[in-house]
């Protein structure tokens, strides 16, 4: 859609440039990059003033707090207090009559990121500037129109905060859950105290390798398919506590045939040799002859003695990540890594099978609460990019969006009720 105007982003907004000493204001609040998540209109999270050093940049409530570092990461905040902030954030104040909200989502917009890191500087740091993007054109909205965007972007935003809020909630009940399971178990009875912590009375203590057949996975040595050909393979970049993420699956090519015994099949355990070892996740059979990289070992039950593999999945992840009791079991290298000897020799519970089935059907009833929020937020997130690049480019007229509509959650009455203080 053609607009008659454009307008510039040094047209709705101006650098705010005011250096200060972070010892002069300890109390105040302290926002760095870290504080920051892409594509997110708000930050996650905050630190104080006191716990920094060198000058940092003032900023006001309703001003935007722009990621100049790596700009394709898409880091950028609306300020809802004073504070003081990482000189790596540019801190752009709108101009009267301005909504602040519009100036932030401007600089989401999928075309000002792939315009802000076409002027970036410097090849490990790679940065944009304020003389760069201040250039950056999109149609000229009227003030009507800012406020009229900005409510629409801030609806789905928090519907996409409030999916968030919902799976941390999960996730912080599933680390309840795994704390009292592993250690009462569910029949109630007297506990005994082990290497590993507390444990019920009945509940043997064996090894990995005494339960499992462990085997790494294939050596890749420059053998990396490209497209579509080779063999499908997964690394520990896949594999992440309690679940495999199959969007960027490599392939590898190989030149005498699969080796059956690398193929992975349902249930088998993979567990994540270096990195942030003990990862682990269960492979369920979505890719057929699947392979696994060295950097993994495989997990299968062994015919002597029957293991769930969801429950020592969700051991591990418990004894390495929760309650360290797997600390210091990488061996001594520059980079640390789980070898197979030390994997095998590491204790695991073990209750009776049909306790381990119960355990792990309570733990997958809060597994699925979570995924079903995870892929809630994914399509409010492709929601979200659509809309943004749609409504700053013009595509969509602001007057064409109905703010009453129910079609998005959380808007019942068509306003938004987080709206940015007045400003100083």
């Amino acid at each position: 859609m053609n607009f008659a105007t454009t307008t510039r982003l040094a047209d709705l907004c101006d650098l705010a440039a005011e250096n200060v000493d972070p010892r002069d204001r300890p109390d105040a609040v302290y926002i760095g990059l870290e504080h920051l998540a892409s594509g997110r209109f708000l930050p996650v999270g905050t630190g104080k003033a006191s716990e920094v050093r060198s000058h940092k940049s003032a900023f006001r409530p309703g001003d935007v707090l722009y990621g100049k570092l790596r700009p394709y990461l898409d880091k950028a905040v609306l300020a809802g207090n004073e504070g003081v902030c990482t000189t790596e954030l540019l801190v752009l104040r709108a101009k009267e009559g301005v909504d602040p909200r519009f100036v932030a989502g401007v600089v989401h917009s999928p075309a000002f990121v792939e315009y802000a890191v076409s002027g970036v500087t410097g090849v490990q740091h790679p940065r944009t500037s304020w003389p760069h993007i201040r250039e950056f054109v999109l149609p000229a909205f009227t003030p009507d129109d800012h406020r009229t965007i900005s409510d629409f972007l801030w609806i789905i935003q928090e519907a996409i905060r409030a999916s968030e809020n919902l799976i941390e909630s999960g996730r912080s009940l599933k680390r309840a859950a795994m704390g009292t399971l592993f250690t009462r178990g569910l029949r109630g009875e007297l506990q005994k105290e082990t290497e590993i912590g507390p444990l019920p009375k009945s509940w043997e203590l064996e090894t990995i390798g005494s339960l499992f057949d462990i085997e790494q996975g294939l050596s890749l040595k420059g053998n990396l398919a490209s497209g579509d050909t080779g063999s499908p393979f997964l690394r520990t970049s896949n594999v992440y506590w309690g679940r495999i993420e199959l969007q960027t699956v490599s392939r590898m090519r190989l030149d005498n045939g699969i080796p059956e015994k690398k193929m992975l099949r349902d249930d088998d355990l993979l567990v994540c040799e270096g990195g942030e070892i003990g990862r682990a996740a269960v492979w369920n059979g979505e890719i057929e002859r699947c392979l696994f990289q060295n950097h993994l070992h495989r997990l299968r039950s062994s015919d002597s003695s029957w293991t769930h593999p969801r429950f020592a999945m969700a051991w591990l992840e418990e004894g390495f990540k929760h309650r360290g009791v797997y600390e210091g079991a990488g061996n001594r290298t520059t980079i640390p890594n789980l070898s197979r000897s030390r994997l095998a020799e590491l204790p695991i519970p073990h209750p009776p099978r049909d306790e381990q089935c119960e355990i792990v059907a309570i733990l997958d009833a809060i597994d699925r609460k979570v995924e079903l929020h995870r892929g809630k937020r994914a399509v409010l997130d492709d929601l979200f990019k659509t809309l943004l690049h749609e409504l700053m480019t013009g595509e969509i007229r602001a007057a064409d969006l109905d703010n009453g509509s129910d079609a998005f959650p959380g808007n019942h009455t068509g306003r938004v009720t987080a709206r940015v203080p007045d400003r100083e």
